[in-house]
């Protein structure tokens, strides 16, 4: 939570950061123009194209769009947070951080977090040794032999049984010293009707550690038709299965070596993987993929391979999660198991070196989504059309030239939408995506944008708005609560106006706070770009942004016409109207524009 010391203190150590200084630690920079410039530390290049500008306090990447303040820089070289980079800056720099005491509540908490770890380290060996050294475990071993798991995997994941009597493990910890209470907090023992008794019976137990090994919680699955199939520990100090993914804390060392990651949706199908001899794997513990586990992934690697099931529910999760990772600079690829089979049954009855060919041929995000959408909608329709294209826009936008052009020119064939319209769509559409710390360091890509007239003078307002917020105020009264031509611009320039109407100054850390990453980078592009000495006044740029949005509005009230008219709807002519009335503003703001040229 943002406080006026803490406020204060990221001022403090902003304004005694030299931005210069710290980005030529690491590149070397040379003076051209008011900027310094050097090449990009974010991806390969051999023409410099990434700028400093030191009496500004921003730098920016016209090949990779990388940009922002100095602690924005700091986050990303050094591959750490936000606040972590203003933390790791004021110690530089000797700025104390704010005092904080602990209180009794955070004490209490971390002697409980300790006490939940090392019970959590005996429930594992109680669960192990029920599986091999006694009775009980004899039909879970039969389980894992029936799914080709043997004994050096078993050791290797620590797995186990639980009992089917009721009160096992609770006894045994009660004898141990462990107390009831915490054995409710660990998830461990659930309570009914004053009593408690074992959560985990009759279930074959997989030990979830973090990505430091440290057991949090357990997955069980049970033997025989009852349910739950799977079961996992509920949500508690230790265990929350957005911050976690099975397997990582072993996986790290092949996930580097191979160069990339498999993610599968539930730890038998990782367990399987990785018993077949495929080690770079990991899974999410089921099928909602978070920017936390994201995040955790890009510390190892840069190139994630989805394989989650290839039914209909694996899909749609598939995508979810694309949606959360594509905007992150990753390289990303979707592996297809085909016969509606899930990973840990295709390994099982294919092998390894069958399951290796599917991963080479594994489709690339945007083939993914073509096919995803196109079967998802019915493209015969307006509608169908106008959402197939609105889906697609994020995997568009963050394609490179050739693939984006590809994928036009089949959307322009399959869809029948006009080349033109799809490229000034994918031109305007934005996407705050993730916060620059869950990108992996230096592997950004570098991406051709389309920079036309109108995102130009949305730059020249931004540049204008950033040292007077009263230009945002105009720009904002003028355009109205229609959508802005280009969406980013639409939210800076708001963000402004009410920086003007509230007297605060415009900070970065609230942009990249409450904005994204990409908010802060379109400031830096606004700030850092040399631009002539003639330019254009706030008023014509303005004028360009009012024309991009009528002839928006224009073209969709036409095609809605177009459409209504084809369907035999009489309220056509009233669209039809509408639209006549925008395009004659157009005419009028066009004529306005050609006048003050020829006075010119």
């Amino acid at each position: 939570m943002r406080s006026a010391e803490m406020d204060a203190f990221v001022a403090r150590v902003r304004d005694a950061s030299d931005i210069l200084s710290v980005v030529a630690s690491y590149v070397p920079l040379k003076k051209k123009g008011g900027n310094y410039w050097g090449c990009c530390p974010f991806h390969s290049e051999k023409t410099p194209s990434f700028s400093v500008a030191p009496e500004k306090g921003f730098f920016y990447c016209f090949g990779c769009h990388a940009g922002g303040n100095v602690f924005k820089f700091i986050s990303m070289i050094e591959n750490i947070s936000y606040f972590d980079a203003i933390r790791s800056q004021a110690e530089k720099l000797g700025i104390p951080m704010p005092d904080r005491e602990k209180s009794e509540k955070d004490v209490e908490k971390e002697r409980k977090i300790a006490d939940l770890q090392r019970m959590m380290e005996m429930a594992k060996s109680f669960f192990h040794n029920c599986l091999v050294k006694t009775k009980y475990g004899t039909a879970g071993l039969q389980y894992f032999a029936g799914r080709g798991i043997g004994a050096d995997v078993i050791k290797e994941f620590g797995l186990g049984f639980a009992p089917s009597a009721p009160g096992k493990l609770r006894d045994a910890f009660k004898k141990r010293g462990v107390s009831e209470r915490l054995l409710l907090e660990g998830g461990l023992v659930a309570e009914r009707q004053n009593s408690v008794y074992d959560k985990f019976r009759n279930r074959v137990m997989i030990p979830i550690a973090d990505d430091r090994g440290r057991v949090v919680g357990f997955g069980g699955r049970v033997l025989g038709d009852g349910q739950p199939k799977y079961l996992n520990s509920p949500e508690t100090l230790l265990f929350n299965k957005r911050r976690l993914l099975f397997g990582l804390d072993r996986a790290k060392k092949a996930i580097r070596e191979e160069g990339k990651v498999i993610l599968v949706e539930g730890y038998m199908d990782a367990i399987s993987l990785s018993a077949a001899g495929i080690k770079n794997v990991v899974a999410s513990l089921g099928t909602a993929f978070t920017s936390e586990q994201c995040r955790l992934l890009l510390r190892c690697t840069d190139e994630i391979c989805f394989c989650y099931d290839s039914d209909e529910a694996g899909q749609r999760a598939t995508m979810r999660a694309l949606s959360i990772v594509r905007s992150t600079g990753a390289r990303v690829r979707v592996l297809i198991v085909p016969d509606g089979k899930d990973p840990d049954e295709f390994v099982r009855k294919h092998g390894a070196d069958a399951f290796r060919k599917l991963l080479k041929e594994a489709r690339s995000i945007g083939d993914f989504h073509l096919e995803y959408v196109q079967r998802t909608n019915d493209i015969r329709t307006l509608d169908g059309k106008n959402k197939a294209l609105k889906a697609l826009l994020p995997v568009l936008k963050e394609s490179n030239p050739v693939e984006q052009n590809e994928y036009i020119q089949r959307l322009r064939s399959t869809l029948g939408i006009d080349e033109g319209i799809i490229r000034q769509e994918i031109a305007m559409y934005h996407d705050d995506g993730m916060r620059a710390e869950y990108r992996p360091r230096a592997e950004r890509p570098s991406v051709r944008t389309v920079d036309d007239a109108v995102r130009r003078a949305g730059r020249a307002l931004l540049r204008g708005a950033w040292h007077d917020p009263g230009v945002a105020v105009m720009v904002v009264a003028e355009m109205g609560e229609e959508p802005f031509p280009y969406p980013l611009h639409e939210k800076l320039l708001r963000y402004l106006a009410e920086c003007a109407e509230t007297g605060h100054s415009p900070s970065e850390e609230v942009i990249e706070e409450t904005l994204g990453a990409e908010a802060e980078e379109e400031i830096s592009h606004a700030l850092i770009e040399e631009v002539p000495e003639k330019k254009d006044s706030y008023e014509a740029c303005l004028r360009v942004l009012l024309l991009a949005q009528l002839r928006k509005a224009f073209e969709e009230s036409r095609l809605r016409a177009d459409a209504m008219e084809r369907e035999g709807n009489s309220n056509f002519l009233q669209e039809l109207s509408k639209s006549q009335r925008i395009k004659q503003r157009i005419d009028e703001l066009n004529q306005q524009i050609k006048t003050e040229e020829t006075n010119e």
